[in-house]
C-alpha cells in the first residue's frame, strides 16, 4: 500500500474505496488462522474490521461477488466499495495499532487483490 501517494491528497476530501479481492483456497500460515480457508480467514478479518471501522467513520457502500470479467483478464471473488469521510480517516485507520493488529488476516486470505482510492465527480440530483 503507497500511503505516501495517498497522503499527498486533501486531508479533508471524503474517498472512497474499490477493494477487489480474490481467496487464497487455503490461508497462509502464520498470521493467526492457520487451517482456514481464504474466505474463512477474510470473513475473520471482516468481522473484526467492522467492529473497528466505526472509529474511522468508513461506511461499506457495496459489497457483493464478482461473477464475470467482461474487459480484462483478472477474476475476483468479492468487490467491496467503502467511503470514509474523509481521507485522513483512512489513513489513520491504516496507521492504527488495533488495525495493524488484524491486517495479517486479511493478507492470509487473500492470493491477490486491488485498493483503489477514488474520489466522486459525479453528483446525482
Amino acid at each position: 500500500m503507497d500511503l505516501e501517494s495517498i497522503a499527498k491528497g486533501d486531508p479533508a476530501e471524503p474517498v472512497c474505496m474499490l477493494n477487489l479481492l480474490r481467496y487464497r483456497e487455503i490461508a497462509e500460515e502464520g498470521y493467526g488462522v492457520d487451517g482456514l480457508t481464504g474466505r474463512q480467514a477474510y470473513e475473520k478479518y471482516g468481522k473484526l474490521f467492522a467492529e473497528l471501522n466505526p472509529r474511522f467513520g468508513g461506511s461499506p457502500m457495496w459489497m457483493g461477488e464478482a461473477l464475470n470479467t467482461i474487459i480484462g483478464t483478472e477474476d475476483w471473488d468479492i468487490v467491496i466499495l467503502v467511503k470514509y469521510p474523509t481521507r485522513q480517516h483512512f489513513i489513520d485507520m491504516i496507521k492504527d495499532p488495533d488495525y495493524q493488529a488484524i491486517s495479517g488476516y486479511r493478507t492470509a486470505a487473500l492470493a491477490d487483490s486491488r485498493l483503489v482510492e477514488m474520489k466522486e465527480i459525479l453528483h446525482n440530483a
